[in-house]
Formats: structure tokens, sequence, C-alpha cells
């Protein structure tokens, strides 16, 4: 008879009521569906299989070369895309197999600074792409607070990058991924978007595609996708068997066999028609909270949202971005403290926030809800007080009648 870890499953009930409780607005979480979930446990979790569908390092991978086919099918199909690796166990490790199969130690990177909406993985000193390789770093209008393309292609035509990145953690506006490429073949580089944070409005076509125009594309498979923790990369076809190789055996070993078939799943679920419409709502969530807080005096950097997610200058408020993401956590409001570009503040205490939409969309908000929370969030922002039980419960009556997916 199965015995129960008591100690595990107090830890989990803790989390599910944490999660069901809590107004969930940090941009790169989401709930993955049941049937995600629920591959995601599967007995596929027993199975190693090390290399890929056909040429397996291990007996008895008929079925394990079955499910990354489909995943592969599925994801070529959603993507529009003629190559497709589902291996990689994260956007980072996707992101470290492009540079380790494409690139030398030593090679320049040119890619978007960490304080202005960047990735560590994009080569900030602290991670192992700021390590191994030469990064140059562009960055946003301090005017405009947008992508300046004339600015990035005159540091590439003096850098003369072996691979320049697009696609960032937090920035609020479209991508021109065609400027990038523009750029790119002007300097004979490489160009690598990363959109792990917009992937789910890329493939419903609620952003531009970085398909047929980069030469790689890197992406999670959570956060606007709604799958399961993972990553994944699309490769320009004749680049594909190097990228393959720097996958396994490269950087990884056996894939995550579970996390392939749930990944399979969720691609699934992406190709239908009612996650366009979720994808739409996203946006559509964001930009009601957007202008919430431009008309009650908060300023957004860039001015407001074109995607899933907004950063606010907490100084308009006058505290900086740790006191706010703790302000709004005890009542049950999670986002995290964020760099602002030109950030006068350590990375540990920033001065802003990110609020992002897609796990809220997700619990199916109304929008006369969504605006109930918006003024809550100012309104906690902005008091001195420490009573903030009023907060707590009004966010405690909106999500208790929200459905958990």
């Amino acid at each position: 008879m199965k015995t129960l870890d008591k100690k595990i499953e107090l830890i989990l009930e803790k989390e599910s009521i944490r999660q069901r409780n809590s107004a969930v607005f940090i941009a790169s979480e989401n709930y993955a569906s049941v049937s995600v979930r629920n591959y995601s446990n599967s007995i596929f979790t027993n199975k190693y299989a090390e290399g890929y569908p056909g040429k397996r390092y291990y007996a008895g991978c008929e079925n394990a070369d079955e499910v990354e086919n489909l995943a592969i099918s599925r994801g070529k199909k959603l993507f529009s895309s003629k190559h497709i690796n589902v291996q990689p166990h994260s956007g980072s490790q996707a992101n470290m197999a492009a540079y380790v199969s494409l690139l030398k130690p030593g090679d320049k990177i040119l890619s978007l600074s960490l304080d202005h909406g960047g990735h560590l993985s994009h080569g900030h000193n602290v991670n192992f792409s700021g390590k191994i390789y030469e990064i140059h770093n562009y960055y946003l209008n301090r005017e405009s607070e947008l992508l300046d393309y004339d600015q990035i292609n005159d540091i590439a035509e003096k850098v003369k990058p072996k691979l320049i990145i697009c696609g960032y953690s937090a920035y609020s506006r479209i991508i021109d991924f065609n400027k990038f490429k523009s750029i790119s073949q002007k300097v004979d580089s490489l160009l690598m978007a990363d959109i792990a944070h917009i992937a789910g409005l890329v493939v419903s076509g609620k952003h531009p595609s970085p398909v047929g125009i980069a030469d790689i594309i890197t992406s999670t498979t959570h956060k606007t996708l709604r799958g399961p923790r993972g990553g994944l990369a699309i490769i320009r076809e004749d680049l594909s068997s190097k990228y393959d190789r720097g996958v396994f055996p490269a950087i990884q070993g056996g894939p995550l066999m579970n996390t392939i078939l749930a990944k399979a799943a969720a691609f699934e679920e992406a190709l239908s028609d009612n996650f366009i419409e979720y994808s739409q709502q996203i946006i559509d969530n964001a930009k009601v909270l957007a202008n919430l807080f431009l008309d009650r005096g908060l300023r957004l950097v860039s001015g407001g949202t074109d995607n899933h997610l907004m950063l606010i200058d907490t100084r308009s408020i006058g505290i900086n971005g740790d006191e706010a993401e703790n302000k709004l956590n005890e009542v049950g409001i999670v986002v995290n403290k964020n760099a602002i570009p030109f950030d006068p503040m350590p990375p540990k205490i920033t001065s802003g926030i990110r609020i992002g939409t897609p796990a809220i969309t997700s619990r199916q908000i109304s929008n006369d809800d969504l605006l109930k929370i918006g003024d809550v969030i100012v309104d906690c922002l902005s008091t001195s007080s420490k009573n903030t039980s009023v907060f707590s419960k009004e966010v405690q009556k909106i999500m208790n009648k929200l459905p958990l997916p």
C-alpha cells in the first residue's frame, strides 16, 4: 500500500492554497493545464533516452521516439518552422546550446543590457555567457525607453559581433525582427531571437514572428505558451545539425521524456482557437491595467505596453521596487521587483516592478475584477499605513471565485 510523505504533502497543500489565493502578476509565470501537469508526471520519467529519435544510445526507446516525434511534429506546425529541437531543459540551456554550437570562446555577442530588459543568459558577467564570450551591450533610448535601432546598428558596425541577440525579459513593446535582420546582415552576424516571454503571443499571431528571419530562435515552453517548464529551439535548416549536437552531447545528457510528452500536449493546446482568444485577452488585460495605472498617476516605462507585461517606475509613488514587491505580496498580489532603464538602484532593490497578465488571464478574471485589483495595487503602494487588511480582503474576495486551470 502506498504511504504518503506527510512532510511533502503538507508543503504541496500550502503551495496549492498560495496559488489558489494569490493574484499572480509575475510575467514569467502561468498555470499549466491539468493535462500538461499529468503528462509531466507520467511514467516517461522512468525512461532514459540519450540521443535523438532513431539514434538512441539505449534500448527500449520506441515509445520515447514516438513521443519526441509527436512533439517535434506539433512544434513545427505551431511555429510554422522546418526544424525544431524540443530537448532543451530550459530557455537558458536552449541559449547555451546555441552559443556552444555556433560560437567559439571569446567570440563577440551583442545583446540588450540586463538592466534595460535583457536576460542573464544573454551575456551578464555573473552568467556562463558573460564569462566565456566577449559581451557588448546596446541600450534603450533614454527619452523614449524604446529600442534604438540606429544605435544598435552603429554599435554592431563598430563591434562586428559574431552573434546579435534580440528578445527580452522585460520589454513591453513590439520587436522589429526585420530591422534586426538587416543589421545582422550588414555586419555578417548570426541573429538569435529569444522569444521566451512572447512565444505564446507569436504563435497566436499577436506579435510578429521571427521564424524565417532569425537564424536561431529559442524559447521556454511555459510563460505565455502555458506549457511545462522547459525549452525549445527553432534553427535554420543548414545550422540544425550543429545545433542538435550542441544540445546533445555537448551540454545535456538524456532528455526529460516526461516533459517532452507534456510539451507535445501544450503545443496541441496552443494550436486551438481558444488559445488565440486567450492570447488576445492577455494583451487586452495588460492594456486595461496600463491605462488604469497611467490614469492614476503612475509612470510606466515607455509609457505603456503592446504585449503581456509592463514596468512600473515605483519612484513615481516614492518607494523602491523591493518595497513595492513586499507590500503587494502581503496582500496577496504577487509581482517581482525589476530594474528599469538607467536604474540608479542596485539589482536587489531596483526602482521598479514588473507586472504581467498571463497567469491572471488563465484564471479567467473579468474586466471589472481586474480593474478592482488594479486599484488595490495603486492604493496599496500609495498608502503609508501598515493596516492593509482591507486590501487583502478585496483580493481574497476576487480570487476565491476564480477557477484554477
